[in-house]
């Protein structure tokens, strides 16, 4: 069998036997080597240079051609936010893959789960009400709108926080830590910091799914897919790839502010292919930041034009 092969068939195992693969399976290459390697030497003095004077905690992770890998405070835990809706997503496709379900398949939505407080396009189309939609609708809905009412619906099917949880150590990714719901956030903001994970882990996933998860079930493939079609977070990484010709796949995580004046996070997360065939996946993560939302999305979309500039010059 072709060494290709070999390995579509490994991943293709490890995502859904739920066999654990250890932290050294996250699919990082060459983190924090650069010598040789001038163009992620660049990258990572501009990016030090960028965040060193700001007032905010910074984390990014930039994977180049699944060969370079790029990390300013790459390694330590910063509040998912929605982006954790992304490995969500994934726990969906397995829970489906083992319950012979199909995205296709309706689910049953109680009125009690439509909450009225919290951000939900879901709530402003349907109203609050009993209904049934598909898990296509719900992924949709809680990835490319980013509804916290469809993620906790999907959250309930699968059987939970801790679900989700368990696919991601099962796959080698036990930095990501998934353990409350959207409500259980919304009721305590303080438990947004309970859902972490460093910028290296989540650049890890993403590498792994563009590359190789996405062609191993039509679910997983349907869900790369609603992520490239993402209507949140045009001014983060999306904004200066707009008039390029690049694809990206993403999905954005926006907090509330705490008790110190300042926004949990703002987050953006995910891969990009140019037009000339080079790919690259980037996890920028800002915590605690004493700018407004405006600001510190600007500070996103400005370290995603470093990253894209240094690639392309």
């Amino acid at each position: 069998m072709a060494r290709s092969a070999v390995i579509a068939v490994v991943m293709a195992l490890l995502l859904f036997s739920g066999c654990g693969t250890g932290r050294n399976a996250i699919g990082v290459v060459g983190a924090g080597e650069f010598a040789g390697n001038a163009r992620s030497e660049r990258m990572k003095m501009r990016l030090d240079e960028y965040v060193a004077d700001k007032d905010a905690r910074i984390g990014i992770a930039v994977i180049i051609d699944g060969q370079d890998t790029v990390e300013v405070n790459g390694r330590r835990d910063f509040p998912m936010l929605s982006v954790y809706k992304f490995p969500q997503a994934i726990a969906v496709a397995d829970y489906c893959r083992r319950h012979g379900m199909a995205f296709s398949d309706s689910v049953l939505i109680e009125s009690a789960e439509i909450k009225e407080n919290t951000w939900s396009p879901l709530r402003e189309k349907y109203g609050i009400r009993e209904m049934a939609l598909t898990i296509r609708e719900l992924l949709e809905f809680s990835l490319q709108q980013s509804d916290n009412n469809a993620c906790d619906i999907l959250f309930r099917v699968i059987g939970g926080v801790e679900k989700a949880d368990s696919v991601m150590e099962s796959l080698g990714f036990d930095g990501i830590e998934i353990g409350s719901t959207e409500d259980e956030m919304h009721r305590d903001i303080y438990l947004c910091y309970q859902n972490r994970a460093t910028p290296i882990m989540i650049a890890g996933l993403l590498e792994r799914f563009d590359t190789e998860m996405r062609h191993e079930s039509p679910e997983l493939k349907e869900i790369a897919h609603i992520m490239e079609n993402c209507a949140t977070g045009g001014d983060r990484l999306a904004a200066p790839l707009a008039s390029t010709g690049a694809m990206i796949g993403h999905k954005t995580g926006t907090g509330d502010i705490n008790s110190q004046n300042r926004i949990i996070g703002i987050n953006d997360a995910g891969w990009v292919r140019l037009p000339d065939g080079r790919r690259y996946v980037a996890a920028v993560f800002i915590a605690d930041s004493a700018y407004d939302m405006k600001r510190t999305s600007e500070m996103i979309a400005e370290m995603s034009s470093i990253i894209y500039s240094t690639i392309t010059e």
